[in-house]
């Protein structure tokens, strides 16, 4: 039992983290079959959602989860099975096809990696996103929000990777009006490929600049939305402290946050 943990009349209480309205959204957007622990049963994915939400917002390790929600080890490992089937990524790009792209935002913000998170086995050719920056082992996010604040992209980094190494590619993925980002992202090959995708950079030059670019800083203002973000994303401890091993894995969680976020 986790201290803390609510209790009625001597029998334990489930606090839930989705109200019945949110998960109604993404039920059918979740794989299960009629009378099995999928969707459309009696059962459903509703107490395994609440589990995997409960987990990431505590930050307690798998083997702590409370036995109302079932057996840790099940639901760890169903969470990594759909981790490594795209059901996660598909949730999130399914309910973000409808981005506010008049402009969007992009920025980079680091978290520590626990001592946990290391000692994922080796792989080749796989990258678990775990790199020593000044703060230590940590993972870095790069991540693009639209108008409106809401996640339309991310990717996962080594800490000590600068954030303009992720900006093309990110950008490549969205198509707004124009790219809101601070003085990191000055960089010319980066300028030179949003103008040539017609996308209107706002991003304030660097003093060392000789020749200085416009900048609408008007607009610039609005940049705070990604700060925002990261600030929500960052209330869930295991996301503010890494303790996932592979980067697939904590990957998948911010995939799962990132679609909560659009449902709010």
């Amino acid at each position: 039992m986790i201290r803390g943990e609510p209790f009625d009349e001597g029998l334990q209480m489930i606090r839930l983290s989705l109200n019945d309205d949110t998960f109604a959204r993404i039920e059918q957007l979740l794989p299960g079959r009629p009378g099995t622990v999928g969707c459309n049963s009696e059962r459903g994915n509703r107490l395994f959602v609440e589990a995997i939400v409960w987990r990431f917002r505590t930050g307690v390790p798998w083997r702590d989860i409370p036995v109302h929600f079932g057996s840790w080890k099940n639901i760890h490992t169903r969470f990594s099975r759909w981790a490594r089937k795209g059901v996660w990524k598909n949730l999130f790009k399914a309910l973000a096809d409808d981005p506010d792209n008049e402009y969007a935002m992009i920025d980079a913000t680091i978290v520590r990696a626990h001592q946990h998170s290391a000692g994922a086995r080796k792989i080749a050719n796989v990258d678990q996103a775990i790199g020593r920056s000044r703060g230590g082992l940590s993972t870095k996010i790069h991540m693009i929000v639209d108008a409106l604040g809401n996640p339309l992209t991310f990717s996962l980094t080594g800490g000590q990777v600068h954030d303009i190494n992720q900006a093309q590619p990110l950008t490549a993925e969205v198509h707004p009006g124009a790219i809101l980002a601070d003085k990191g992202y000055d960089a010319d090959s980066y300028i030179a490929n949003l103008e040539a995708c017609q996308i209107t950079p706002v991003i304030p030059p660097k003093a060392n600049r000789k020749e200085k670019r416009p900048c609408d800083f008007a607009l610039y203002c609005e940049r705070n939305l990604v700060e925002r973000f990261f600030q929500l994303i960052k209330q869930y401890r295991a996301i503010a402290t890494r303790y996932e091993k592979t980067a697939r894995n904590f990957s998948a969680a911010l995939d799962l946050i990132g679609a909560l976020a659009w449902l709010k």
